[in-house]
Order: structure tokens, then sequence, then C-alpha cells
């Protein structure tokens, strides 16, 4: 399985930014869909996740209400909306799959992934 996200950029806080990730190589409706991010010197976290028919979701706190992930089985992508962007955000992001979907964010680690992308960066300024 290929991921390739894009979308990435440099932003002043409160902007927005749409990532999208494109999946190659297996079935897309197969799996659960995620972002995660790792900031300069910190671990990668969870971001948010999608359950493989796109009906439900979940969000780590720090996002919760300013992000969005959707998927679109039919074009093989999973976008996540950003808005409110502040500073803290500044990371690289990363599209993952993997087989589980947790309503709880507390579930999801980096183990909970089988397969991830590149990373797109994010900046936003202050």
């Amino acid at each position: 399985v290929q991921l390739q996200a894009s979308g990435g950029g440099v932003v002043q806080a409160g902007g927005s930014l749409r990532l999208s990730c494109v999946v190659s190589g297996r079935t897309f409706s197969d799996y659960v869909m995620g972002w995660f991010r790792q900031a300069p010197g910190k671990d990668r976290d969870f971001v948010a996740a999608i359950n493989l028919r796109g009906t439900a979701t979940a969000y780590s706190d720090s996002v919760k209400g300013r992000f969005a992930i959707s998927r679109d089985n039919a074009k093989n992508t999973v976008n996540l909306q950003m808005i409110s962007l502040k500073p803290e955000d500044t990371a690289v992001y990363y599209c993952a799959a993997g087989r589980l979907f947790y309503s709880g964010s507390s579930d999801y680690t980096s183990n909970s992934m089988i397969y991830w992308g590149q990373g797109t960066e994010v900046t936003v300024s202050s």
C-alpha cells in the first residue's frame, strides 16, 4: 500500500489548510484511515481517524472542533480539513492506514496503523 500526502504549507495562526492523502496498491475501503503528527523533538501523536465507510470519526482533544477528517472511497482519498490553526499545530502530518477503528482517541498509537505515508509539513506562524 502506498500513501501520498499533500497539502501542507505555511499559514498564519487562525488560518486553514486542507491535507489530502491518496492511497494506492490495495482496496482503500478495507482500511481505517488516520492522521498523526510529529512536532520537532516530540513523539508522533494521533490526530484523527475515520472508519471504513466514513460513518464514524475520532479526534484527539487538542484538535476536536477544529479539524475534520473525511474520506472518499471512490477516489481512494482521505482528507483532513484544519481550521483555526494554532502555532502548536506545527508538525509533520502523516496519513496512515490500519485495520481497527477505535472511538476513543487514547486507543490510537503508532502501532495501531500498518501503512504510513511520507508526511507533509505544516507550519503555523504566530
